[in-house]
């Protein structure tokens, strides 16, 4: 299930970030008085009217700049532009009008989406009126008031963005096939693991039309099974910037991942492990799906007898929110160890799917009671009551204890590594919560 996917776009310091923090509700981009201070996007789930969507927040657009970081910014906007469903095209009643909105009009009029035009600072709607119907003449569409640092006119803002969703939004056809999303930063062969493998199984059944998300859909073959691969390679550098700056694209990697049940995240084995990757292979872990971690170009590393455990280490070292990742050592380009993808995919989606027995579960955390006493405050210690299953993909349990504020995440880990050690769950992470619950007497 994939939900839309709406952009916040407009030239720099109109106010996208701060209306990006008051409609996602949290204080998520960094506001400054400053052009240019949200370099790349950032992305937030939000909710209205029962209808759930993506918000991107990006950096300003300079149509016309010679500056290297104003048109690394223009180009990742262009590609939020490319990827949403509907624009937030946002302007600034106090700096009015100026030419810089009417290219960027024009820029958003040729990627042919919904627009939902947005005049920002809008403090005083009896005041400042006048001035927003100025607008019109971009000549896209009613201007809407809004203030995101006062937050007024959110909701009228909102009523239109939502309206102008897909009919089909957020819903996709039933398919039992199991889709896999390949995603990684830009130039760790992305590409060439998709190219390996629909040649390597000779069978590409067909390339899923109808995405709004420019990822490409193909289907594979393997031992008689299909697998839906969900490639998001399609982003390339058009010119190095800064190392600083992150030019992969965030919100197709978010898209991709949602629509999956298992993520493969593409390291490049010659540059090890990135901050950029940890961010990629966060959301897949933010998002519950199954993961593997796909090391590749491992041919062009020079090894010894310890090459390979030392660098599983430092995968777990930088990714320890996701020790139950699965690793595999793989070269795109010569085809080294492929055959085992399909394998640990097999896996993953079988463990992602496990149900746990309510009986057995609950012998297995009273074991783990036992075995190590659970925390206690003040003389009150936590009592486990109660075990069971309430969800797969990923698994999810619900323990009834006494009193939530005798939980510690100490103990969480402690139960979840329990539970691992007992029914395996590689590749997947496993949710633990807590419902307080009285005690019999």
């Amino acid at each position: 299930m994939s939900k839309p996917i709406v952009a916040i776009v407009g030239r720099p310091n109109v106010g996208k970030s701060t209306l990006f923090n008051a409609l996602a509700g949290r204080q998520i981009s960094i506001v400054k008085d400053t052009p240019g201070v949200t370099r790349d996007r950032i992305y937030a789930d939000v909710s209205w009217l029962d209808k759930e969507f993506t918000l991107i927040d990006t950096g300003g657009i300079e149509p016309k700049t010679d500056d290297l970081m104003l048109r690394s910014m223009r180009e990742q906007a262009q590609i939020a532009i490319e990827t949403a469903d509907v624009i937030i095209f946002l302007t600034d009643v106090r700096q009015g009008l100026v030419d810089a909105d009417f290219q960027v009009a024009d820029m958003i009029r040729r990627a042919q989406k919904k627009v939902v035009l947005a005049v920002n600072k809008v403090d005083s709607f009896k005041k400042m009126m006048p001035d927003v119907y100025e607008f019109y003449n971009l000549g896209i569409g009613d201007p809407v008031p809004v203030s995101g640092g006062s937050k007024l006119g959110l909701g009228d803002l909102l009523d239109e963005v939502i309206r102008n969703f897909p009919e089909n939004a957020g819903n996709e056809e039933e398919d039992d096939r199991p889709r896999i999303a390949v995603v990684g930063k830009p130039n760790v062969g992305k590409s060439s693991l998709i190219n390996r493998l629909t040649g390597q199984n000779r069978v590409i059944v067909t390339d899923i039309a109808g995405t709004t998300r420019d990822a490409i859909d193909t289907v594979i073959r393997s031992n008689g099974k299909e697998y839906v691969f969900i490639d998001t390679a399609g982003i390339r550098r058009k010119s190095r910037v800064h190392e600083d700056i992150e030019r992969y694209s965030i919100i197709r990697t978010v898209s991709a991942v949602e629509r999956a049940d298992v993520v493969v995240v593409v390291i490049d084995a010659q540059e090890g492990v990135t901050e950029q990757d940890a961010k990629i292979a966060g959301i897949a872990h933010e998002q519950g799906k199954g993961m593997i971690i796909a090391v590749n170009k491992w041919d062009a590393v020079e090894k010894n007898n310890n090459t390979m455990s030392k660098f599983s280490r430092d995968i777990r070292n930088k990714l320890p929110f996701a020790p139950y990742a699965q690793i595999i050592y793989i070269s795109a380009l010569t085809g080294q160890r492929m055959h085992r993808l399909f394998e640990v995919i097999d896996i993953v989606i079988e463990n992602c799917s496990q149900r746990i027995a309510t009986g057995v579960l609950n012998e297995i955390i009273s074991e783990a009671a036992a075995l190590k006493q659970p925390p206690s405050d003040k003389g009150r210690r936590l009592r486990l009551l109660y075990a069971t299953q309430v969800a797969v993909k990923p698994p999810a349990f619900v323990i009834f204890i006494n009193d939530k504020k005798l939980t510690h995440f100490s103990y969480t880990r402690y139960l979840e590594n329990q539970i691992r050690e007992t029914f395996g769950f590689q590749g997947t992470p496993i949710r633990i919560m807590y419902r307080e619950r009285k005690e019999k007497r």
